[in-house]
């Protein structure tokens, strides 16, 4: 019996992503790869000053690096990335399923992002989310950033840690999460209530924060799916913040 087309198309995915490696750079970003039991470590690049610097680590991952000259540094890296010396190649990390790290915390925290596409910001978002307790961040598997050495960098070591999913389909990982017994609110500058307002009594709730990219903002799918839109409180006329930076205050004040 023929596949349907479906089918072979889910499988071919699920072979690319398999087949899938990224480089990861810099010192700290490779360090903390290098310790990480659940990485899967292909190739390591390392120059002589940056082996003597990472030399606890390779040790304990069990590695043999491959010593390059400096100037002329052979890992596959965008032009002016700052690899200080080091780079590996490595299988992005599986964190599992949802259920798996959204249940088990006491008054958890998750962040969405819808449409979040820069490395940068989400990286800032992952370290923000370690540092602050969240249970996950959540992207999709289309339209947000996926695991690179540019993002790596920028978490400063939080990806190895802070579970980082991306999904399907975002407004049905939303019902999901209600489902698990999530209050979710998405993110609005115009919204009529605060995080504070929202989770007045509540903070002891599990709770998932939604943030679109900016600009556009949350789309009318998820304003529509989510419990309740809310805003971070501000002073003055001007609410307008950096999604990274929204992420890390609405986490804090989510906790109340």
């Amino acid at each position: 019996m023929k596949k349907p087309k479906w089918v072979i198309e889910k499988e071919q995915a699920q072979k690319a992503r398999g087949d899938e490696t990224v480089w990861l750079f810099g010192l700290h970003a490779v360090r903390d790869a290098l310790m990480n039991p659940r990485r899967t470590r292909l190739r390591l690049i390392v120059t002589q000053n940056a082996q003597a610097k990472l030399a606890e680590a390779i040790a304990e991952s069990g590695m043999e690096p491959e010593i390059a000259d400096p100037r002329r540094f052979p890992a596959p890296l965008d032009a002016g990335s700052v690899h200080q010396g080091a780079a590996l190649e490595v299988k992005p990390l599986s964190w599992g399923s949802l259920s798996e790290v959204c249940i088990g915390a006491e008054a958890p925290r998750v962040v969405l992002l819808d449409r979040v596409t820069d490395p940068h910001n989400v990286g800032a978002i992952l370290r923000s989310a370690e540092v602050l307790g969240a249970s996950a961040v959540i992207g999709t598997r289309h339209h947000s950033a996926p695991e690179t050495g540019a993002l790596a960098k920028t978490a400063s070591g939080a990806l190895e840690r802070q579970p980082y999913l991306r999904v399907r389909n975002l407004a049905d990982t939303i019902v999901e999460l209600q489902r698990m017994g999530y209050l979710v609110l998405g993110l609005d500058g115009e919204a009529d209530q605060t995080i504070e307002e929202a989770l007045a009594g509540r903070t002891d709730h599990a709770v998932a924060l939604v943030l679109g990219a900016e600009g556009p903002g949350l789309r009318a799918k998820t304003k529509d799916t989510v419990d309740a839109l809310v805003r971070i409180r501000s002073a003055g006329g001007f609410g307008s913040l950096n999604v990274s930076n929204a992420a890390a205050l609405a986490l804090y004040a989510s906790r109340g």
